[in-house]
């Protein structure tokens, strides 16, 4: 990764996501309450938040407008987070004996997903743009699409494939 974009500081950033993924798919596997779900997320969002402010070089001014956006931002990734969190733990529930009708489910939900998190990209690009000069609202959603990108590959990485008869 060109820029200042650490990879080590990625890979915080993930660990921090998978741990967050795991403990949840845990907690909705037992049907317990998450009690610690809540420091999980806060200790994710600001490693999220520290890896974004280290690479934006954002002015005083800048930041003083661009943070209330990124936690609004954020707030709506993270209940798109919690249903990808639901999805994977339906899909652990039915991959080795999967359905058909299953398999539809799990599809069209994730797509559904991916199509809302779409959306909310759209319609925060304005937010951003109000608030920032036009290359620093690309590089924010650089760094998003890489952690975005390096979860999606690390969770690809764990989740197997659908189990097909032949």
């Amino acid at each position: 990764m060109n820029m200042s974009f650490s990879k080590k500081k990625l890979v915080v950033v993930f660990l921090s996501m998978a741990a967050l993924v795991l403990s949840c798919s845990l907690c909705l596997a037992e049907d317990k309450p998450a009690d610690n779900m809540d420091i999980v997320r806060e200790k994710i969002q600001a490693d999220k938040k520290l890896l974004v402010a280290e690479n934006m070089q954002l002015t005083e001014a800048e930041a003083k407008s661009f943070w209330p956006v990124y936690e609004d931002y954020q707030n709506e990734l993270f209940l798109l987070q919690s249903r990808s969190i639901r999805l994977i733990k339906d899909f652990a529930g039915a991959y080795k004996e999967m359905t058909d009708k299953d398999a539809k489910k799990l599809l069209d939900e994730y797509l559904t997903i991916e199509g809302l998190r779409l959306k909310v990209r759209q319609a925060y690009l304005p937010k951003f743009r109000k608030v920032l000069p036009e290359k620093k609202v690309a590089r924010y959603y650089q760094i998003e699409n890489k952690i975005h990108a390096v979860v999606n590959y690390e969770l690809a990485k764990e989740i197997p494939l659908v189990k097909v008869s032949k």
